[in-house]
């Protein structure tokens, strides 16, 4: 072999290494790129609310959303109960869900703690309302026929604790439970003299059929008072599964300071606000909204506020009947505080 021969073979084995370097380069860059975006966050956040009061302080970041003028994308599921829920948080096919609360802790259970609690989305809902004067306090109901939705949900428990923390024996009073809240919503306007307890916005609708009826009682009133400082009556929470918080924290925090924004702004602009309810299908009419807004306690609360508040109500009705909870109360784990 030549000198010339041995010149072009050293230069060919050169190039060959120099493209093996670039490639190399390349490959790794590449790989880099594949690392950031399994870190990146997901394309949606699918997020599982109730028709009911739990959900109207989302209703503004919804509009965000559909707008494009949220700070990360949004998936939402609109559900009537929440049993629908539940299974698709189970399953994984829901990342964040507003609840009521002591279904929370039932859901915390079923998934040996797979989900935490974010923040408190409303406060006491419930509502004794009747066209009779004379109930002005707890001892007024001694001896009545209340009516009220299923034996075993929240306004049952509720009423049990206050008329026992108000030295009633549940046994003095008549407890008529009907399936739904709008049977006794009908029922009270038909029967004005009737006592009926129920949560918002069932309480407007009640009021707007017939102009004899009135709330005569604020439970949530009823509940601080017969809670001293500090207590709650708690309705709804907004809960996480620890997966997705592990997997993107930063998807979470987002969301919880989009919520909080949100829920300012229906408490500042409850007439949008009452728009907004009504294109959610969460309440039907707009002027009923609007009267109804105000009395839903809508509020934003997380961290140690949330902790406190939250296990507070869930020790009453763990006392009260622990089935109410899921059969036992959940651990510390259960708050998430950032």
């Amino acid at each position: 072999m030549n000198t010339a021969e041995n010149m072009n073979g050293t230069k060919e084995r050169k190039g060959t290494k120099k493209t093996l370097i670039w490639v190399a380069m390349i490959a790794f860059i590449l790989g880099l790129f594949a690392g950031c975006g399994q870190q990146e966050e997901p394309t949606a956040v699918r997020i599982g609310g109730l028709k009911g009061p739990t959900s109207m302080g989302l209703v503004f970041l919804q509009e965000q959303a559909q707008n494009g003028q949220a700070q990360q994308e949004y998936a939402f599921t609109m559900a009537v109960g929440a049993d629908e829920l539940l299974p698709l948080m189970i399953k994984g096919e829901l990342d964040i869900a507003l609840i009521p609360a002591n279904v929370a802790s039932v859901l915390y259970g079923k998934t040996e703690g797979g989900i935490s609690v974010i923040d408190i989305n409303t406060l006491g809902v419930l509502y004794m309302v009747s066209g009779d004067e004379s109930i002005d306090s707890m001892e007024s109901l001694r001896g009545r026929t209340i009516y009220l939705t299923g034996k075993g949900t929240t306004p049952d428990y509720v009423l049990r604790y206050l008329l026992t923390a108000n030295g009633i024996p549940v046994e003095d009073c008549t407890l008529e439970y009907r399936s739904e809240a709008t049977e006794v919503a009908a029922l009270l306007a038909e029967q004005p003299q009737a006592i009926g307890l129920l949560p918002q916005p069932f309480v407007t609708v009640a009021c707007a059929q017939n102009e004899d009826l009135k709330v005569v009682l604020d439970m949530n009133r009823q509940w601080n008072m017969a809670q001293g400082e500090g207590g709650s009556m708690v309705t709804g929470v907004t809960v996480v599964r620890n997966a997705f918080l592990q997997e993107h924290p930063e998807a979470v925090k987002t969301f919880l300071a989009e919520h909080a924004a949100s829920v300012r702004a229906i408490q500042e602009d409850p007439d949008r606000g009452a728009q907004l309810v009504v294109d959610a299908g969460i309440i039907a009419r707009e002027p009923i909204a609007r009267k109804a807004i105000p009395f839903c306690n809508i509020t934003y609360m997380d961290g140690e506020d949330m902790r406190r508040a939250l296990s507070g109500y869930l020790q009453v009705l763990y006392e009260l009947e622990p089935a109410a909870v899921g059969g036992a109360l959940p651990g510390e784990d259960f708050y998430y505080i950032p």
